[in-house]
């Protein structure tokens, strides 16, 4: 219980820590999202009134304040581009950000952990090497160079889905899924190829420990050595390898989403900050902290299941 509280009061003062450097940043940066979002023809008297609409006008304490009290709420404004509360635009692009980590998690860990444990397993043969080989080449794709690669061979050349032909789940929730398989294969291949080399190496290390020796003596065949006592503590390293993916697709694939023509949070945040439209940015910030901090809490968690020793 006290671990569960520690980590808990450490999740609240990052996110406040993050909140308020966020907030103080944006009142530095140079650009006035009013004036981006009235256009070229704008008046000084309708700057004025939409400052006040928004709160600009007041101090930075009070509106740090606002903002946090609001952000508790559910609450993080309005946006001066959209003409939208934050949470809806939130909201809308959200399940498309989900949907992609869901189906890139699923493609990285079916995939990998068989072929991770395969490839320990015949460590020096010819499978071994081949699958060495495929993950290093693949490995060093950059995400948007494999994404812009199925775009060319199964989008043009192939026709299997028409590039930049986004579906909504709402209409046609078959044809989404269909086309989200691509964009989740582009952000899970170079994963899935490193997934493999950290597992490999990691189950090679326990195979060469004394609980293993003495999990053969008892005769217990070399599949069973490997599921039920091998991989158990060789998920530790990988397991924290895979807590950095999921929070980086749940945070929004920016290039993968601007490549796939997706409209996730990853393609929100890049209009935003281009717009400075200040409370959009700030409410995905903060939305990034709590999702890197909420699965290194849970990460934590899975540790001491796996490994009770671990502290």
């Amino acid at each position: 219980m006290k671990y569960l509280v520690k980590k808990l009061i450490t999740l609240i003062i990052t996110l406040l820590l993050v909140s308020c450097a966020a907030f103080i940043a944006f009142q530095v940066i140079p650009g006035d999202s009013v004036t981006l979002a009235l256009g070229t023809d704008f008046t000084e008297e309708a700057a004025e009134q939409m400052r006040e609409e928004l709160g600009l006008n007041r101090s930075i304490p009070a509106r740090f304040a606002d903002w946090m009290a609001g952000a508790v709420r559910g609450d993080f404004g309005t946006s001066s581009q959209y003409k939208q509360p934050v949470s809806q635009l939130i909201a809308d692009r959200l399940p498309v950000t989900i949907w992609l980590a869901v189906l890139s998690m699923l493609m990285i860990t079916v995939i990998s952990v068989p072929l991770g444990i395969l490839a320990a397993k015949s460590s020096g043969g010819i499978l071994d090497r081949m699958i060495t080989l495929i993950t290093q080449i693949t490995m060093a794709i950059p995400p948007f160079f494999l994404g812009i690669i199925l775009t060319l061979v199964c989008g043009i050349l192939l026709s299997w889905f028409t590039p930049g032909k986004y579906v909504a789940p709402d209409k046609d929730f078959s044809a989404f899924l269909h086309y989200m398989i691509f964009p989740a294969m582009a952000v899970s291949i170079p994963k899935i190829a490193m997934v493999v080399k950290f597992l490999r190496g990691s189950v090679l290390r326990q195979l060469s420990l004394d609980y293993v020796r003495t999990a053969r003596s008892k005769g217990n065949k070399e599949s069973a050595v490997l599921v039920r006592h091998v991989l158990k503590n060789a998920l530790i390293p990988v397991v924290t390898f895979l807590a950095m993916v999921t929070a980086d697709v749940l945070a929004g694939s920016i290039i993968i989403e601007q490549v796939f023509n997706l409209p996730g949070l990853g393609r929100l945040l890049v209009v935003s900050i281009s717009n400075r439209d200040f409370a959009v940015v700030q409410a995905i910030i903060l939305y990034i902290a709590f999702v890197v901090v909420l699965i290194n809490f849970l990460v934590d968690l899975l540790y001491r299941w796996l490994d009770p020793r671990v502290e």
